[in-house]
């Protein structure tokens, strides 16, 4: 299957952030002409479009998102639109490797401001109806996982008090981690005590600075079939493995509530795809939508054990050396700020992090590239919708 593996040749991202003053197709605009440069090719080369959403239609009044893109773009190739940039990913890699086409753009944007007044509403609709009737907030399902990931593990007393400490040391490694991203919504340094008073300023068990922000943003990527992939760049990226999987839509009726079954396996149907193992990846960019998913991602994708990756996090934190150790290996995560400080503009999202991968794996990362002696040679991608509904993994390589 070599010969069919899908490549990415061209990446693309605006910055995240509240853009009010910024129309979509603008946003398209930008990421898309930065990932066509990028891959040295021009719009008429492409043979088909996937395209990435959750909102436009609400925000913005855009019914037909393919035929938006396809008037941005002045062509007429087959376009498809999904929610999550990983859905439109996985369609597109699926596409160049039944041969079908040489070229493919994968976009996404989301322009979530636009509706600051009515967004949490929205972000209700991803949650299950009783939930949404019921007026379940956007975080409430995370500290419900929480206080059952704390009683199923037994935490309590000082490994309570580290576990606590942990999460909030996520949230400020991420936005350390983002000082040195450009793109990034966030540039500025956060502590643990910060985290820890607003936590008790809400009287919960998560706080502000847990969870992730509304954003604007797009993202674009490349895609072309090997065998013309490296007339166009020196360095091409292949994607092995990818994978989906689905879940109940209702947390509280799932089997196992203090992970996610859907990750778990999207990684091993991706890990068996791409014929790697855990211990072959160094790199990760996981979905933290709030601390406590990028500790849960730890476990779900079999970086960490089963109720320890609280202590991975709270011993690789307590001297942050720019990743965790985890049984003697070092594990780079969410070197972009993650969704915590890069931002989450949902249909983007995944775009985000495929090109923080990119930039990792070709060594042009810049003053954010992994301490390593030389550019890792793989890359592992975890994205979500709604709460561990669907997940998505996408596993990235040199070679």
């Amino acid at each position: 299957m070599k010969h069919r593996c899908p490549t990415i040749i061209g990446a693309g991202r605006t910055m995240f952030g509240e853009h009010y003053e910024q129309a979509p197709h603008k946003m398209v605009e930008e990421a898309g002409l930065t990932a066509l440069g990028s891959a040295n090719i021009e719009r008429k080369d492409l043979d088909a479009c996937y395209f990435s959403d959750y909102f436009l239609q609400i925000t913005n009044k855009i019914g037909i998102e393919e035929g938006f893109l396809s008037e941005l773009l002045e062509i007429h190739v087959p376009m498809e639109k999904t929610r999550s940039f990983s859905s439109a990913l996985l369609n597109a890699c699926l596409a160049i490797q039944s041969g079908k086409y040489d070229f493919i753009l994968v976009g996404g944007v989301e322009k979530m401001t636009d509706r600051w007044d009515k967004i949490r509403d929205d972000l209700m609709l991803l949650e299950d109806p009783w939930s949404y009737y019921a007026g379940c907030t956007p975080e409430a399902n995370h500290e419900l996982m929480l206080r059952e990931y704390i009683r199923k593990h037994r935490i309590a007393g000082k490994s309570l008090d580290k576990l606590n400490i942990g999460l909030a040391q996520v949230a400020v490694k991420n936005h350390q981690h983002a000082l040195n991203n450009r793109y990034a919504q966030y540039h500025r340094k956060i502590n643990v005590d910060a985290v820890l008073k607003e936590r008790s300023a809400a009287q919960k068990p998560l706080g502000l600075y847990d969870f992730s922000p509304i954003s604007d943003g797009a993202a674009a990527l490349i895609l072309a079939s090997p065998q013309v992939a490296k007339d166009h760049v020196d360095i091409p990226i292949y994607v092995p493995g990818v994978a989906g999987a689905t879940d109940y839509v209702s947390f509280v009726s799932r089997e196992n509530r203090t992970g996610f079954i859907a990750s778990e396996m999207a990684m091993a149907n991706a890990m068996k795809q791409a014929r790697v193992k855990v211990d072959d990846i160094r790199l990760v960019e996981l979905y933290d939508q709030s601390t406590l998913l990028e500790m849960i991602a730890l476990e779900d994708l079999g970086f960490s054990k089963r109720g320890q990756a609280w202590n991975d996090i709270y011993k690789s934190c307590e001297d942050y050396q720019g990743f965790y150790e985890i049984d003697g290996r070092q594990l780079f995560v969410n070197t972009n700020g993650g969704l915590k400080a890069d931002g989450n503009p949902l249909g983007a999202t995944g775009g985000a992090q495929a090109f923080e991968v990119i930039m990792q794996l070709t060594g042009t990362a810049g003053t954010r590239q992994v301490a390593t002696d030389e550019p890792p040679r793989l890359g592992c991608i975890l994205e979500l919708e709604g709460f561990g509904t669907k997940a998505y993994v996408h596993i990235l390589s040199r070679d």
